[in-house]
């Protein structure tokens, strides 16, 4: 199981993307789960990213909507950077 760390500067993003998307919550509860405790599971389709978001990761939370996030595997821990719409924060 890995554990989850929430920068202040993510839960700020994150509670407004929510509050002004509250459709978007369960998916995005779902999404925390399932990366606590595999963040490889198909459906996150995480994925290391280049260029200046080099060093991140992506998961998706659905079509438009992604996380991105730093994965430390030896002390299993997941870092959450920024929270949007695709185009805004790639």
């Amino acid at each position: 199981m890995y554990t989850l760390i929430y920068p202040n500067s993510y839960v700020k993003r994150a509670r407004k993307l929510l509050h002004k998307h509250p459709e978007l919550l369960k998916q995005y509860q779902k999404i925390l789960e399932l990366l606590e405790l595999n963040p490889n599971h198909p459906s996150l389709r995480l994925h290391s990213l280049s260029g200046r978001l080099s060093g991140l990761s992506s998961v998706s939370i659905n079509m438009s909507y992604r996380i991105l996030l730093t994965i430390d595997i030896r002390d299993k821990e997941i870092v959450l950077f920024d929270i949007g719409k695709y185009e805004r924060i790639y």
